[in-house]
């Protein structure tokens, strides 16, 4: 495919240019596509990168709360909202690098609502010195990835109805509209270049063979030496296993049902039940993957074909195979009608993560008198009752 983009596919050993010095560089993801390992990797060598004349001025590995409060996004499901006051915070940690280069890395940043939003988040980062990079990967890699961190989220559809809805059900909004606002990649870099030039824009396509190949491109680009990012072990941000995913989606299900408060599911399950299972668990070749039928995965490698012809098009500057884009990944060995079961461990360990952030909140008052016994009291009100006694409980913290 010709385009008349500006483009870096070159051998390894050919160097990637580096962007200019104090150039403030802005990472917006999206989702699924090495964020979260690039992030660790930035922040772990925050200050080695400090000695190269490369900052880091976020003091978290992921300035999340920051980037949801400028594009006026809710926290994750039962977290607190964030606020203007993050922003507020991280624009102030990056002014405060003064000439020097910096780097910022938010995948929320992909869910900027509009252009006068983006136009806000450039400006206020730096204006014309702000370069935005884009981390693409195969729209058919990301989809089951995506899925089991909606269901991370309380989502209760399972994949397949999901991908019918995302592929099949115009206007492919629900359940989750921010899907497409973030994952058609051509209109992401479209509205991005609309705010700062075709020039300051760079995509970057990771290539699932190529272990290292993010962290060594993102060297190039800063100036900084290789092999001084470092991938940093992080098993809590694993995927989940199908059946994982079915035992927290089958959660989500019950949890809606019995009109728990967000915040529970928040304390409880996303950092009790889910992450202890995934520091504790490690998947083994036998447990089940999430399978993309053949039909979606084709679906979103066309997707993926139209998306790259339109960025190579657009004049941005192109490091890695656009090809990629439209490649339908090979699917995993299992049968296609396996089983997914979960293991009698993993769920042990879900359960005692769960049970060990209940009992961090130590019981403070006696438990007011009854007018009715448990025997009583119906289920679905009694799971009501201690769902809010626990809230208040983990509120009193």
């Amino acid at each position: 495919m010709e385009t008349d983009c500006t483009r870096d596919d070159v051998p390894a050993d050919r160097a990637v240019a580096p962007l200019a010095a104090g150039t403030r560089l802005l990472h917006i993801g999206p989702h699924k596509t090495g964020t979260t390992a690039l992030q660790g990797a930035l922040f772990a060598a925050k200050e080695a990168m400090a000695g190269h004349g490369v900052d880091f001025p976020a003091t978290s590995r992921h300035p999340m709360s920051a980037a949801l409060a400028v594009c006026s996004r809710p926290g994750m499901m039962g977290n607190s909202k964030p606020t203007d006051r993050h922003w507020e915070t991280l624009v102030g940690q990056v002014a405060a690098t003064g000439r020097r280069t910096s780097v910022v890395s938010s995948e929320f940043f992909a869910d900027a609502p509009d252009d006068a939003t983006i136009a806000r988040i450039v400006e206020e980062l730096g204006g014309d010195r702000v370069h935005v990079l884009v981390t693409l990967r195969p729209l058919a890699r990301i989809m089951p990835s995506q899925w089991q961190q909606y269901v991370q989220n309380g989502l209760r559809m399972g994949y397949e109805d999901w991908l019918e809805h995302m592929l099949r059900k115009p206007p492919h909004e629900k359940p989750n509209p921010s899907f497409w606002r973030r994952h058609r990649h051509d209109r992401l870099i479209e509205r991005w270049v609309r705010a700062v030039g075709p020039g300051r824009v760079t995509v970057v396509v990771v290539d699932d063979t190529d272990r290292g190949g993010l962290m060594r491109t993102f060297e190039a680009l800063l100036g900084l030496p290789e092999n001084l990012l470092q991938e940093v072990p992080d098993t809590a941000n694993r995927s989940l296993t199908l059946a994982e995913t079915e035992m927290l989606r089958n959660l989500n299900v019950e949890f809606r049902g019995n009109e728990l408060p967000e915040e529970l599911y928040s304390q409880l399950v996303r950092y009790g039940a889910v992450m202890h299972m995934k520091n504790a668990c490690t998947p083994g070749p036998g447990d089940v993957k999430i399978r993309t039928p053949r039909w979606a995965a084709e679906a979103a490698a066309g997707i993926g074909a139209e998306a790259a012809e339109r960025i190579g098009a657009s004049g941005v500057r192109v490091i890695g195979d656009l090809a990629l884009l439209s490649a339908v990944p090979r699917q995993p060995d299992t049968p296609a009608d396996a089983e997914p079961r979960i293991a009698p461990e993993v769920a042990a360990q879900a359960l005692y993560g769960a049970l060990a952030a209940a009992a961090a909140a130590p019981v403070r008052s006696s438990v007011p008198a009854q007018s009715r016994t448990v025997h009583q009291t119906p289920s679905k009100e009694l799971v009501k009752v201690l769902g809010h006694r626990c809230l208040k409980k983990l509120r009193r913290r």
